[in-house]
């Protein structure tokens, strides 16, 4: 079925009007409200203690949370795809468990077992531990929420692999973890790669859970998001685009990095299928 060239158009010109609406509208938005007071005003904004703080934090919980994420998702998906065993359909669905339920909820579930009141609240004071209102509880949540999607990604590519290679690799005396090294990674390599920059993105960029387990204490337990709600809410209209910016600028280097994977993933797989 042929479209005429009226309709191709049509589509094509619905196609960027909507982008330019719900994309590059935006983007500009944020930069020039960045840039409104001119670089000074911006580098002041970035530079500010309780902004570099928000840094710091955002990047810890990502550094905590994507290696989490990876080992677990590695051996998940390994562990679904490559075996059969009780509890098999029961662990695939708690992997969507964070898809299915809202991040605010999430936090909310974190503060109802380990707040002051909570289930293990008490437990937790006498022993001098804090997780609600601190680093902990916002390394937990960002931990939550990103938790599927190294494991969502390598699922499907070992399944699709199949169980042929390890099992000739296993007939010709291979180790489990030489397998693993061997045979399965470099099978799923990119879609590895393609699941930590989504991983990482979300760490960086959740909310709504980080909302609630955080208390929102100032150069202390606030992440890039809620800095920037926090001065957009002060009217501090230029500094919360300025710190937004940074979150931007991570959104397009996100894009850029999952256009080129899907391009060596493409690559690859047509180099292995003329192969």
């Amino acid at each position: 079925m042929t479209e005429s060239p009226l309709v191709r158009l049509f589509v094509i010109l619905a196609a960027l009007v909507f982008l330019g609406l719900f994309l590059i509208v935006p983007l500009v938005a944020v930069f020039t409200q960045a840039f409104e007071k001119g670089l000074a005003a911006y580098l002041a904004a970035i530079r500010e203690p309780d902004a570099w703080s928000a840094i710091r934090l955002t990047l810890l919980a990502a550094a905590v949370a994507v290696p989490l994420n990876v080992a677990f998702g590695l051996a998940a998906s390994w562990a679904v795809a490559k075996f059969e065993f009780r509890g098999k359909g029961l662990l695939s669905t708690l992997i969507d468990l964070p898809f299915a339920v809202s991040p605010v909820i999430a936090g909310m579930i974190f503060v109802i077992l380990f707040g002051r009141t909570g289930f293990l609240g008490e437990w937790l004071a006498r022993h001098d531990v804090r997780i609600i209102f601190a680093v902990p509880g916002v390394i937990l949540a960002t931990l939550f929420v990103t938790f599927p999607f190294v494991a969502r990604e390598l699922i499907p590519l070992m399944q699709a692999s199949g169980k042929e290679e390890e099992e000739a690799a296993r007939v010709l005396g291979a180790g489990g973890w030489q397998i693993f090294r061997r045979v399965t990674l470099p099978n799923v390599k990119w879609g590895l790669l393609y699941g930590i920059i989504l991983c990482n993105a979300r760490a960086m960029g959740e909310f709504g859970a980080v909302s609630v387990v955080s208390g929102h204490i100032r150069g202390r337990t606030n992440t890039l998001p809620l800095h920037v709600e926090i001065l957009y809410n002060e009217y501090n209209f230029q500094a919360a685009f300025a710190v937004a910016s940074l979150l931007t600028f991570l959104a397009l280097v996100t894009l850029i990095l999952k256009s080129w994977v899907e391009r060596k993933s493409r690559r690859s797989e047509a180099d292995a299928a003329s192969g």
